[in-house]
């Protein structure tokens, strides 16, 4: 590790972030709508965007500084267990595939910005929506968090803001300006700002993960020697579990563990509010289908990122906080003008999903909070006043949680929110297919699921901690060690067809439905798109 301040690495790190800042605070220009003053400008882009626009857009939200610090660095920890992140994110675009266009097409007949909109108008039960929310807002919370500790990883390697002992203020005050800048052009632009900074974001990310797989193995002696030595420093064993560091390729006892995670993750990726944000800004029906078919080129990127991995380990570098691992990897290997760059794609890979993720917080607290429950007859104008000010308010929650509370927290908080935001699924994607589901077991499922997954994920110890300390466990009835998140969505389902077996039987009360069969399958333009809207939306749907 350097020491000190490596003055050009940050000088083409403030370059690259003053240049996304301007492009931030322009973007209120880009496509400017007659009507701004509406959630649909504001916090969906209009529902405008392209193909192309879609796809960097959702490159921007789905792979994001933690991607970039995390896949890495779960490899450096453990090994190849860690490439669970690759088969994930294959396996999640034929699912999507089947859902994400019946969406799309409901929501931008209704006027629907969230998905709690979704269920609130499919189950005719704000009580439901109201779960979803929430469920949503708490597991994106710490998602924000995360790509601070990301950008936090980039300084500390460049030596920004001191060491330890320095006083508070001056060693956080570069991510105090870097989210005051981020505060103040997501205030201003909406999902426009992060639409066009992703361009430069997915570009910069690209040209470093080139050069890096090429580059730094050459360095290294070749695949063959970073394998071989990775492969020796994994099998070295760890003094504070007594086994293996890690290993090559998971073994069989792993197996269930990281099956069930690959699964439950993809089924979980498309739940998370910043990704449906994104896909709602879309135009038509068709460029998510287009999307869905283009979006792997992310996973090829993220299969090559997850070697440096292996390439940190062979290089030797020595962290204290796996976080610091590729970061460090690119301090040492590369020029420092290219680190600059390096530390730059990992910086704005933060601010792009940074941005999104508290869009889509605020629309969700706007929408299903407080127009639900608090102020029904909210004009558009107030909706859209509210939803910004919630993105602020979102952004300092986020600042605040990383800035008091240990890393380890922020990174336990995140397990639980893939854990919480898989309890939504049946809800949602059930609701799409079909209306059997009766609103109350939806609930009910929803409720055991979130119980047993965060009360199970308090149970698991670690070396480092006594609660949360990670995200496997044993599946009961079956006795391997899986996914608790699968687990509770499993529980979730069957709690859900049950009740509702029971309910339909007795003829509980049913929710008011408002969509039709032919509102799934409509696209811009179609015949009858356009409804009326109640005077608090209508003019703000496309």
């Amino acid at each position: 590790m350097k020491d000190g301040v490596n003055g050009v690495a940050l000088g083409v790190f403030i370059f690259f972030f003053l240049a996304v800042t301007v492009m931030g605070f322009l973007a209120a220009r880009w496509r400017r709508a007659e009507n701004e003053h509406s959630l649909d400008e504001w916090g969906l882009g209009g529902r405008s965007f392209g193909t192309w626009i879609t796809w960097f857009l959702l490159g921007g939200d789905l792979y994001t500084a933690y991607t970039f610090v995390a896949v890495p660095a779960a490899i450096y920890a453990a090994g190849a267990s860690g490439f669970f992140a690759v088969p994930y994110t294959i396996l999640v675009y034929p699912l999507i595939f089947t859902f994400l266009p019946r969406l799309w097409s409901v929501s931008h007949r209704h006027g629907y910005v969230t998905t709690s909109d979704f269920v609130r108008g499919r189950f005719g039960s704000k009580g439901l929506s109201l779960a979803v929310a929430v469920t949503g807002i708490l597991a994106t919370m710490p998602y924000i968090a995360l790509q601070l500790v990301g950008i936090q990883a980039v300084l500390d390697v460049m030596g920004v803001g001191g060491g330890e002992n320095t006083n508070w203020f001056v060693k956080d005050l570069p991510l105090l300006i870097a989210f005051g800048v981020l505060a103040a052009y997501t205030y201003s632009s909406g999902l426009r700002a992060p639409a066009l900074i992703a361009f430069v974001k997915d570009t910069l990310i690209y040209i470093v993960i080139a050069v890096a797989i090429i580059y730094i193995p050459i360095k290294l002696g070749g695949f063959d020697d970073v394998f071989a030595k990775a492969g020796h420093a994994l099998g070295q064993v760890n003094p504070d579990t007594g086994k293996p560091r890690g290993a090559l390729a998971p073994g069989e006892a792993n197996q269930w563990t990281y099956a069930t995670l690959a699964l439950g993750s993809a089924l979980a990726l498309f739940m998370y509010p910043h990704s449906i944000t994104a896909t709602l800004s879309s135009r038509s029906r068709e460029v998510i289908r287009r999307n869905t078919t283009i979006l792997p080129l992310y996973s090829l990127m993220l299969g090559l990122l997850a070697l440096l991995g292996f390439m940190a380990i062979a290089a030797g570098v020595k962290v204290g906080n796996g976080q610091l691992a590729i970061p460090q990897l690119f301090e040492d290997m590369f020029p420092d003008w290219f680190a600059g760059v390096a530390f730059a794609a990992i910086g704005i890979g933060a601010l792009v999903p940074a941005a999104i993720m508290s869009i889509a917080a605020a629309n969700l607290f706007t929408r299903n909070i407080y127009k639900d429950f608090i102020k029904p007859d909210a004009t558009a104008q107030q909706e859209t006043k509210v939803s910004k000010l919630v993105s602020l308010l979102v952004k300092v929650g986020a600042l605040v949680f990383v800035l008091t509370m240990d890393k380890t927290v922020a990174i336990n908080f995140q397990l639980l929110g893939g854990i919480w935001i898989l309890q939504t699924f049946p809800a949602l994607v059930g609701g799409l297919f079909t209306r059997w589901f009766h609103r109350w077991a939806l609930l009910a499922g929803w409720a055991a699921g979130m119980i047993y997954g965060t009360a199970a994920a308090y149970g698991i110890a670690s070396p480092t901690q006594k609660h949360f300390g990670g995200n496997a466990k044993e599946i009961p009835g079956i006795g391997e060690i899986g996914y608790i998140g699968l687990t509770a969505f499993v529980l979730n389902v069957l709690v859900t067809v049950v009740l509702t077996v029971v309910l339909r039987a007795v003829k509980a009360p049913d929710g008011v439905d408002e969509t039709r069969p032919q509102d799934y399958t409509a696209d811009a333009g179609d015949p009858g798109v356009q409804v009326e809207l109640p005077p608090a939306t209508a003019g703000s749907a496309h």
